[in-house]
């Protein structure tokens, strides 16, 4: 069960880019917790029409920014993450390490396609862990969409360079059994 679910920017931004956070409000309404950083990196002039999609879903009431306040527990883990890791890890981007700060400590789970830089934290935190690949599942199994549009989707995000994995739904949906 998802009662709060942190994304980072690569995985709210495959939905934004191809117009489909129908799916994320359609699954998650009322649930979906976009980091102030990730939402930060989403205000860059070159990107803002993902920013006014994003507002879209805030103003309705089906997302929310959550801020990283100094002297917390989440701004603790975030610093760690982005400028003094562990020796084990290497330093993560501001959206990455404040969606797993966040959701480390609110019981959360991330929402991320950066396996490389946040597979291990999410183990040693003991977090529960979507891709953009695993919110097209649990749309296919919601019959939100066929396995068809979801091959579309994937293709469309994709054309965006998105770093979603293999080269079709159906192959993702096949690697997971």
């Amino acid at each position: 069960m998802i009662d709060y679910l942190y994304f980072d920017t690569d995985c709210i931004s495959s939905f934004l880019w191809v117009n489909e956070e129908k799916i994320l409000t359609q699954l998650y309404s009322g649930m979906i917790f976009i980091p102030q950083q990730v939402y930060n990196e989403l205000s860059f002039p070159g990107i803002s029409h993902l920013k006014m999609r994003l507002d879209v879903l805030i103003d309705g009431g089906d997302a929310v920014i959550q801020p990283i306040f100094v002297d917390t527990p989440e701004y603790v883990l975030y610093r760690k993450f982005t400028n003094s890791p562990d020796e084990s890890h290497c330093i993560i981007g501001k959206g990455e390490a404040a969606a797993l700060a966040l959701a480390a400590i609110s019981n959360g789970s991330v929402a991320s396609n950066n396996l490389r830089d946040v597979v291990s934290y999410i183990s040693e935190l003991g977090l529960r862990h979507m891709t953009t690949g695993d919110i097209l599942i649990k749309a296919l199994e919601a019959s939100l969409i066929t396995e068809i549009e979801g091959n579309n989707i994937w293709s469309a995000m994709a054309a965006k360079k998105r770093k979603i994995g293999p080269a079709s739904f159906s192959e993702y949906i096949y690697l997971k059994k």
